[in-house]
């Protein structure tokens, strides 16, 4: 996250199409350890660099490819980059170079961009490579001056190439840099934590094993715990929280209550780094003999290693670094003799430009702090580490740090109070539902309330299908998809009478709904309904979860993550089909309604070469468009295309018409296949990203309903009947925020149930772009890419835009 870094806003807006690359080099090389995602960047780096007339080059094997020369700097091609999006690692290679630390092998590599006129650096690696990017900058003019001295360069060339450009992505998946939200990689290293666990979790409860598991982080405890949040551990150690003396006997005691429960596993995460309050490393191997002595259970150790480098990008990290690529190039365009090298970097749904050397700066602070024992300071530098410590997922959630190093007996931590917290979940089941309602029913049950289920949504509500749900009940829920609870589309308006009944009957005092559209409409009846009915004049909050993303007040809703990735596994799959048949197209069918929210990211994430959705009008001229550039597109080397289509973009043109007619007019050119994908993508078990945004936004909740039930009694009864008593909480930009349901109605489109303004629709012109498309769109003063509203002459073969 930026921590005290403030994103350095510009005074004036730019069209893009103004900032001609014309008669510029771009570089772009990896450095430093490998990161899932990497291979994206390059490509839009490359894509982008192409797409506005600069040259780009590869820069192989990271800093040793500049130094060497030759070879390993090669000018890149918009088919080169075919293929790589899905591709783990980094394609263009990375190495660690003594050389380039020192002035000579500086002085070598400039010599080397210089004869092909590079003079903008795209380097993606961590705060080392970033680090060195910025000396070589400021040594540049020297550099060349020496160059010239020596007789290896013209002075002409000096003149020409005499201010060097640098900007940063980060590319790490520690996520340990200051200054952005997600570093690329790191959601791909939780991807695979996470499958790991799961699979670890199935024989751990066959044998009643207890697993020990280590994961990366030197320094950072970021996937520690994250991953321990989203498998639900029983334990966790990471460097910037050191646990206490004597935590070897409160391990211990927890581990044998939970035994007691008849829980069947325990699940230990210890970062690699991490260490006690007396800087003694904490090993996978000491807890082992730790737990084997004092309680003598089968434990097992298991060392992830580079198992958490490796693997298929997930769609976050290709998404992040493609935006981050884009808005590198644009970086350049804009960069004059005086701009300050910068780093790419995410602050919440927004693509930034910071200046790099103040990130860098605080990220070697947040070391330093560790060295002298500042925990707290480290934490709060951290950034990211440090708002999902202190802002609402630990510190806030003594629920969730119980089982993680504090509390021994966590539901004695809060006096029991009288209040009876009801939690349902609406509409279609979505991955993270079931961590959602774990986290609000253990942190309800902390907060001393008695939390009751209702099965099968408003339906299950009016029916009586409720019932008092315990600490133990939910235990292993983090994982499992779907909706355990039962979820059903049911609106509660034509049963009113008898849903206040149940609630007067269980004297329930708050709500919390758990869905998509159907729970936003029904929090609207029930609270349009507190004139008639008094039961309802209680708490009520919802959170966001559906796979479509189509809530009002909300970037985000849970399980939109997972179905993304599913989206682009089956993507992936189908691209390589194509490939080795040779000139096939296939249209792909996504869900969403009218919202064209997973078409649209899904297709960015999966390099679609099209995607139509409702939102964006498109017509039959704006098909054969289409269907001429697939033709172009298979004269190239790539002959392969994908096109996504939103389910509901358009009751005429359904999938089999735009299978048909690319087919007909393909005819002799490529050949084509569909697949509907349907409700693969509300299945399977929940991304990390869906387990800990349900735990975290629940939580959030739980804690909300606490503070309003405390200033809603009065007179021994709860009472709240003010807008603001009935709310969703979301996710604006970096921000979770209560909006009551009421006020949100004027930004609610109810007949194609979508939010009228979406943030999502800005990704459409960069997906275009990446796909060779002519387009438009905006340089905003935050450095992020916005949709140009434009009307596109009929007559230019370029894809639609609104």
């Amino acid at each position: 996250m930026a921590g005290a870094v403030a994103p350095k806003r510009q005074d004036t807006r730019k069209f893009f199409e103004n900032l001609s690359g014309a008669g510029k080099s771009i570089g772009v090389l990896t450095s430093g350890g490998d990161a899932q995602g990497m291979n994206a960047a390059v490509r839009a780096v490359v894509r982008m660099g192409i797409y506005v007339g600069a040259k780009v080059y590869f820069i192989h094997e990271g800093y040793q490819g500049m130094v060497d020369g030759g070879d390993n700097i090669k000018e890149a091609t918009w088919e080169s980059v075919s293929s790589m999006l899905q591709v783990g690692g980094t394609v263009i290679g990375s190495a660690r170079c003594k050389e380039f630390r020192t002035h000579e092998g500086r002085l070598k590599a400039a010599h080397n961009l210089v004869e092909r006129g590079i003079t903008n650096l795209c380097v993606i690696g961590g705060d080392g490579s970033l680090t060195g990017a910025n000396l070589f900058r400021e040594e540049w003019s020297g550099l060349l001056d020496e160059l010239v001295q020596q007789g290896l360069i013209s002075e002409e060339a000096a003149r020409t190439n005499s201010v060097l450009h640098i900007v940063g992505m980060v590319g790490s998946i520690d996520n340990d840099f200051c200054g952005t939200d997600m570093t690329i990689g790191t959601d791909s290293a939780l991807h695979r934590i996470i499958e790991v666990v799961d699979a670890i979790m199935t024989t751990a409860q066959s044998h009643q094993r207890t697993f020990v598991l280590e994961v990366m982080g030197r320094h950072c405890g970021y996937l520690a715990l994250v991953s321990a949040l989203a498998c639900g551990a029983d334990w966790v150690f990471f460097p910037e929280m050191p646990p206490e003396d004597g935590w070897e006997d409160n391990m211990c005691q927890k581990l044998s209550e939970n035994r007691a429960d008849k829980k069947r596993l325990n699940i230990i995460i210890v970062a690699e780094g991490a260490i006690d309050c007396h800087n003694k490393a904490i090993t996978p191997d000491y807890i082992k003999e730790l737990v084997v002595r004092c309680l003598g259970f089968d434990t097992r150790v298991t060392i992830l290693g580079h198992v958490q480098r490796g693997g298929t990008p997930s769609a976050f990290d290709r998404i992040l670094a493609s935006r981050m690529g884009v808005e590198a190039v644009l970086a350049l365009l804009e960069a004059s003799a005086s701009t300050p090298a910068c780093v790419v970097s995410l602050v919440g749904n927004q693509a930034v430009r910071l200046p790099l050397m103040e990130c860098v700066q605080m990220t070697q602070e947040v070391q330093k702090a560790m060295d002298e024992k500042k925990f707290e300071e480290a934490v709060r530098l951290r950034g990211s580490l440090g708002v999902l410590l202190h802002k609402g997922t630990l510190y806030e959630c003594p629920v969730l740090l119980c089982p993680l190093c504090v509390c021994v007996t966590a539901a004695l931590c809060h006096p029991q109070s009288s209040f009876n917290v009801a939690v349902l979940n609406v509409g279609a089941p979505a991955a993270g539902m079931n961590a959602a309602v774990r986290s609000a029913v253990r942190v309800g049950i902390t907060e001393g309330h008695k939390m009751f289920a209702v099965n099968d949504g408003f339906e299950g509500f009016y029916k009586g299908q409720i019932k008092e749900i315990k600490w133990g009940d939910v235990g292993g829920w983090t994982g499992q998809g779907g909706s355990l609870l039962g979820t059903k589309r049911t609106l509660p308006g034509k049963h009113l009478d008898k849903i206040a009944e149940q609630i007067r009957i269980h004297n329930i005092s708050a709500l919390l709904v758990i869905g998509g559209f159907e729970a936003y409409v029904g929090l609207l009846e029930l609270s349009a309904a507190r004139d008639k009915y008094n039961e309802f004049c209680v708490p009520m909050v919802m959170v966001p979860a559906t796979v479509s993303n189509n809530i009002p007040g909300s970037d985000l809703s849970i399980g939109s993550d997972t179905a993304l990735n599913a989206i682009t596994d089956t993507c992936d799959r189908i691209k390589q089909s194509a490939s080795g048949t040779k000139r096939r197209v296939f249209i792909i069918e996504t869900m969403g309604g009218y919202c064209g929210y997973l078409a649209t990211v899904g297709g960015l994430a999966a390099g679609a070469d099209t995607v139509y959705i409702y939102e964006e009008p498109f017509d039959i001229r704006d098909l054969q468009a289409n269907v001429e550039h697939l033709t172009q597109k298979m004269k190239t080397s790539i002959q392969r295309g994908l096109v996504l289509r939103n389910e509901n973009c358009n009751e005429n043109f359904t999938t089999d018409f735009v299978y048909q007619l690319y087919t007909e007019e393909g005819r002799g050119v490529f050949d084509c296949r569909k697949n509907i994908l349907g409700h693969m993508q509300q299945g399977g078990a929940p991304s990390p990203f869906d387990r800990n945004f349900g735990t975290k936004v629940a939580a959030k909740a739980i804690q909300w309903i606490t503070r309003t039930l405390k200033d809603s009694y009065k007179g021994g009864r709860v009472f709240a009947n003010s807008e603001d008593t009935a709310c969703l909480l979301g996710m604006r930009r970096r921000a979770m925020v209560f909006q009551p349901v009421a006020q949100l109605r004027d930004e609610t489109d109810f007949v194609h149930r979508i939010p009228k303004e979406q943030w999502w629709l800005k990704l459409r012109p960069l997906m275009k772009i990446l796909a060779k498309y002519k387009t438009s769109y905006d340089v905003s003063d935050s450095g992020q890419l916005e949709h140009v509203t434009r009307v596109r002459p009929k007559e230019t073969n370029t894809s639609s835009t609104i």
